[in-house]
């Protein structure tokens, strides 16, 4: 019977849609996407860490740029991957393509550009670029950027099998690996690159901010909360109010001009029904302790300030004797 409606389908069924190529131009448009990497798990010290891809690419040369993002999709996180290969590439398309990003289109059901959310627009202003997207739903429309990501996927997968290791020693430098992998992948399309590189504008002077601006208070505990992560600071900041500069992946802290702290940005997985964590460094109340050593008893970071599992076996055993 399957075989009797293909065999219909085919000679009298309606119409199909065709999908056409399209000739690029060199220079014109780049697109950006964010895509997972499920192929295998990948560990920071061997923890599993939830991260996205930003992925680049320049339509007609190929030319391509990946960056790591922890957390979700965001405009600080495109606006940092999207601003990293510009700089890599050395040049700015007329255009830039993206879906329908929350972060960059409010996805009213209006024209682009009333549609584009301010950050996102200002970001393509200081560019001089044209912001564009696919129409949402039709992820075939962004078919220069969805199809590469599944060949740099499994490029990326068969570096990391003749690797024999997931495990990063950080970020830093499991990102210096996938940097290694595009670029083996960009020699492939060197000469389109070439010649699109003279078509591409001049980076502007300066980055646009591809940070948040907060601000915080550090508390009697010597602690600020940010996005409902509480961080502990070094002691002396108590009291001070103070300008956070909030990346997708680290947050910066200044009194004045100075930069004061530099800490690694918390994120709680999607999937736990909390969003609540916190970051507690013990060398930022270690001063304190030796004068409270009791508080150490009963604080509700007792845990979080052992630095690791064999600290954590020796106060049992410290506390069993505590309390025979």
């Amino acid at each position: 019977m399957q075989r009797r409606v293909q065999r219909w389908r085919a000679t009298a069924g309606s119409a199909k849609e065709v999908m056409f190529e399209l000739e690029h131009r060199p220079g014109e448009m780049g697109l950006s996407d964010f895509t997972h990497f499920k192929q295998v798990e990948i560990t920071i010290g061997g923890k599993a860490v939830e991260h996205l891809l930003d992925h680049y690419r320049l339509a007609y040369s190929g030319w391509q740029y990946v960056q790591v993002v922890q957390g979700g999709e965001s405009f600080i996180a495109r606006s940092e991957g999207l601003q990293n290969a510009l700089t890599a590439c050395k040049g700015v398309p007329q255009e830039h393509r993206t879906d329908s990003l929350s972060a960059a289109y409010r996805n009213l059901g209006g024209r682009t550009a009333a549609d584009l959310t301010q950050m996102y627009e200002r970001l393509c202003q200081h560019y001089h670029l044209k912001p564009s997207r696919n129409n949402r739903g039709i992820a075939h429309e962004n078919g220069s950027i969805e199809s590469p990501h599944g060949h740099f996927k499994n490029r990326l997968h068969q570096a990391l099998l003749l690797r024999e290791s997931v495990d990063f020693p950080s970020v830093a430098a499991y990102q210096q690996f996938i940097e290694q992998v595009v670029e083996r992948l960009n020699q492939t399309c060197w000469e389109r690159f070439e010649v699109e590189k003279a078509h591409l504008s001049a980076l502007p002077a300066d980055r646009y901010p591809d940070y948040e601006v907060l601000t915080v208070k550090v508390s009697t505990h010597s602690t600020i909360n940010v996005r409902c992560i509480t961080y502990t600071v070094p002691s002396r900041l108590k009291g001070e109010t103070l300008p956070i500069h909030l990346h997708h992946d680290r947050l910066l802290g200044f009194v004045g001009r100075p930069q004061v702290i530099a800490l690694g940005r918390v994120h709680v997985p999607g999937s736990h029904a909390i969003r609540r964590a916190r970051s507690v460094n013990d060398r930022h109340v270690i001063d304190s302790l030796r004068l409270k050593p009791r508080a150490f008893l009963s604080c509700i970071w007792q845990q979080d300030l052992l630095p690791d599992d064999n600290y954590r076996q020796l106060w049992q055993q410290m506390r069993a004797q505590l309390d025979s």
